[in-house]
């Protein structure tokens, strides 16, 4: 009796202590307002104007779906693989319990839970995931407390929208992305069962780091199915014996995306940075951009065979290093993959540019291994010109291809080539003038230094500066009618304050006399520089801030004339819009609009748009001439390879070569489009004695417009502006007609000379004074004639 009292005594002690605990426990669980007002931890987005993907952004990769948008087959492998009795139990399983806690009392540890769905829901949104029964006594509470608020479907779908599956995939939605490339409405039973294998754990049991084990889960899975009677035994076999096939869809960390567009996403995602901080990376925004998916395709596509091209013209460095190849490793198809498995850690491949090393080489055959099943044969006579100093019998140690030679392969048309992975490097953007809005950029071979060069590489311009002196001619008097002298000339260091400047013309060809659009046509640094000094550096500089580009950055001296400022490939594409868009300042933008998780619009833009009075930069009479002297560029001047192969009238460009071939440009518009490619060293040195603007900028230009222009009919030039009249075949302002528009700049004389300031303006400046205070002198242009270098 005694016995049976202090048992009883125990059972309420034990009532009493558990109530009290509950009590004291009960107050402090966390409020379920965050699973009933689900916000997942959505990464950031950006897509195209098109909607495709092109950047992500955040630990955590989600594709959220309603509870009737998930197939049953995966509603049936995840209640077969971890709470089978979900429906049934009211949150936990007691058999389930009974069973783990007896084998933690065997082990001597807390080694095995009994986790129902809702405990494992419990866990993940409030608790951790420590194995202590403090933290199972809370996960008991939470538990009864969720299945009390929500319906066994809600917390289904809360567990399946939440669950992490490796490779930063949550959900079951993004699971079968990352892992079978499909949506999850698309799966089969086979690889439902997969998924639903993963979670006990993810980092071993997914199929990209283990697939014998996740084959493993997966038959477990199916037999538990089978034996709950989701399946039969005909599709239980089928589903067994079902290849799984791993294939990562586009957008997803292992897929990469559709298209090429790490520079713009990076772009954006800075932008939306610099507004809100790091609350970007979870909040589900996404950043819909300017950018066209086929634009960027082709721009992408554009700048890397440029860049190969080059590098196939240029003199080819050797290897990136050789080591020493045991005799008949290739034999050993293990051992060799293993030393491949340690280049490729030190030698990254580049998309179809491949790291691959050398099993034997000639000089009509070199043998290359990517693996030990892939085997490389390069024998293409073309391919093997490229690298012909490497296989002369005289060829020096650095530069000999050989047996253990690492290499880049790339796959050229029908035929595979060496080359070496190349150290020039390009950029291409491209801009509506209507409004700035840019569709397509590119800043450079690949993304592996995030150094965007079309947005961040300060270049001199070279001539593709030059419009923007003559625009600035133009309104001050000057007609493409006015000749101008092409005779070379030198100015000493006392003259210039500095060191003697001794310009030259490309090719040190000279001719006496030029009208300025034949300067502009043959690129004449001599014409350009005696252009800038009549109207004077200091209103140049002045000038070309109409155009974005930045005083500081470009200063009143005469070098100015040649382009050595310092612009950027999409500043420069913002100052050609002025002239694409009839003289209206747009400046560029990449952001469209932003949206929340909800779809909600919370960011839009307002460019600004041509035809707007209060962006008006430049005189519509200087646009419209300096579209009809740039389209002559393009037909018969530097630029002429255009017409000869686009064979269109509406295009307008000017090329550039900046001293020594540092630089090459090609900067090209249409009326509605404006694109700008550039070539160089981001270490600035020479392409080499032959490479111009026209030779290796240009044919960037043309891959991407040839593609941009495809079944685009021409656009008519524009009417012409009042105020400017077409007089004996060339064009001439009202204020300025012939006779007293600026006819000639002509020949020096050495006493005037030597009155020339350290910038080359003063001497001119008083001449330009009269010019503006006399008003319309036919005499003028005779002095002007007078006033030259």
């Amino acid at each position: 009796m005694k016995s049976l009292v202090f048992v009883a005594g125990l059972g309420v002690c034990g009532a009493l202590l558990g109530t009290l605990a509950l009590a004291l426990a009960w107050p402090n669980l966390p409020d379920l307002s965050a699973m009933i007002d689900y916000r997942p931890r959505v990464p950031l987005r950006i897509y195209t104007s098109d909607n495709v993907l092109i950047g992500e952004f955040g630990e955590e990769r989600r594709n959220v779906l309603r509870f009737n948008e998930i197939p049953d087959v995966m509603k049936s492998a995840i209640l077969a693989a971890e709470d089978d009795r979900f429906y049934q139990h009211g949150g936990i399983d007691y058999a389930g319990v009974m069973r783990a806690v007896l084998a933690n009392i065997v082990n001597m540890s807390k080694s095995q839970g009994a986790s129902t769905i809702t405990m494992q829901v419990a866990r993940n949104f409030y608790l951790s995931s420590e194995k202590t029964y403090t933290r199972k006594f809370y996960e008991l509470l939470l538990t009864f407390k969720i299945e009390a608020t929500l319906t066994k479907d809600e917390i289904l779908d809360l567990y399946m929208n939440q669950i992490y599956l490796g490779h930063r995939a949550y959900g079951f939605a993004a699971a079968s992305r990352t892992y079978f490339g499909k949506p999850l409405g698309e799966i089969t039973t086979a690889e439902a069962a997969m998924l639903a294998g993963i979670p006990k754990a993810p980092s071993r049991f997914n199929p990209i780091a283990n697939m014998p084990r996740a084959k493993t889960r997966q038959a477990y899975v199916l037999g538990r199915m089978r034996d709950l009677g989701y399946l039969n035994e005909a599709e239980y076999q089928e589903a067994l014996n079902q290849p799984i096939v791993l294939k990562s869809a586009p957008g997803t960390p292992a897929g990469g995306y559709a298209i090429h567009g790490e520079y713009v996403a990076e772009l954006a995602r800075q932008l939306l940075y610099s507004v809100y901080q790091d609350n970007i990376y979870s909040r589900g925004f996404n950043i819909y951009t300017t950018v066209d998916s086929k634009s960027q395709e082709a721009a992408y596509q554009a700048v890397r065979e440029g860049i190969l091209d080059y590098t196939r013209r240029a003199v080819y460095p050797g290897p990136e290093e050789t080591i020493d190849l045991p005799e008949g490793v290739e034999n050993d198809p293990a051992r060799l993959d293993s030393i491949l498995d340690t280049l490729q850690e030190k030698y990254q491949d580049s998309d179809d540019l491949y790291v691959g090393l050398v099993l034997s080489a000639s000089p009509d055959k070199i043998v290359v291994a990517r693996s030990s099943q892939q085997i490389v044969e390069v024998t293409d006579k073309s391919a093997l010109k490229i690298v012909a100093r490497g296989l002369a019998k005289n060829a020096k140690a650095d530069v000999r291809i050989q047996r253990g030679s690492v290499v880049y392969v790339h796959k050229n048309g029908d035929h595979w080539e060496v080359i070496n992975f190349p150290s020039v490097q390009a950029a291409l953007v491209s801009v509506r003038p209507q409004d700035g809005a840019i569709k397509a950029m590119v800043g450079g071979f690949g993304f592996e230094e995030h150094f965007n060069r079309a947005t961040q590489a300060w270049r001199q311009p070279g001539s593709a500066f030059k419009p923007f002196i003559y625009a600035a001619a133009l309104e001050r008097g000057l007609t493409p009618a006015t000749q101008v002298s092409d005779e070379p000339f030198m100015l000493t260091a006392a003259q210039t304050g500095s060191k003697a400047w001794t310009p030259k013309n490309y090719g040190n060809t000279y001719e006496p006399m030029l009208t300025m659009r034949q300067g502009l046509y043959k690129s004449k640094n001599m014409v350009s520089i005696r252009i800038m000094q009549a109207v004077g550096p200091k209103y140049v500089q002045d000038y070309i801030t109409r155009f974005g580009f930045d005083r500081s950055r470009n200063p009143a001296v005469l070098p100015l004339a040649l382009g050595a400022g310092s612009v950027t490939p999409l500043q420069l594409a913002g100052g050609f819009a002025v002239f694409a868009n009839g003289g209206y300042r747009v400046p560029p933008y990449l952001i469209d609009r932003v949206t929340d998780s909800s779809g909600k619009v919370i960011m839009q833009a307002k460019p600004v748009v041509a035809g707007d009075a209060a962006a008006r930069a430049i005189d519509p009479r200087t646009a419209y001439v300096m579209n009809d002297m740039m389209r002559g560029v393009a037909t018969s001047g530097t630029g002429s390879r255009v017409h000869r192969e686009l064979k269109r009238n509406d295009i307008g460009g000017k090329t550039g070569t900046t001293n020594d071939s540092h630089d090459a440009w090609f900067a090209g518009f249409t009326p509605k489009l404006v694109s700008i490619a550039w070539m160089g060293f981001d270490r600035p040195r020479s392409l080499g004695s032959r490479e111009t603007g026209g030779g290796a900028a240009l044919p960037i230009w043309l891959d991407y417009m040839r593609v941009e222009l495809k079944d685009q009919p021409e656009t008519p030039p524009p009417s012409m502006p009042s105020g400017l009249s077409k007089i004996n075949g060339d064009f001439y302002f009202d204020e300025f007609p012939p006779g007293q528009a600026v006819a000639r700049v002509g020949l020096p004389l050495p006493s005037e000379l030597n009155t020339a300031s350290a910038e080359g303006a003063d001497g001119i400046g008083d001449l330009l004074n009269q010019l503006n205070t006399q008003g319309s002198n036919p005499d003028l242009g005779a002095r002007i004639d007078r006033v030259q270098f």
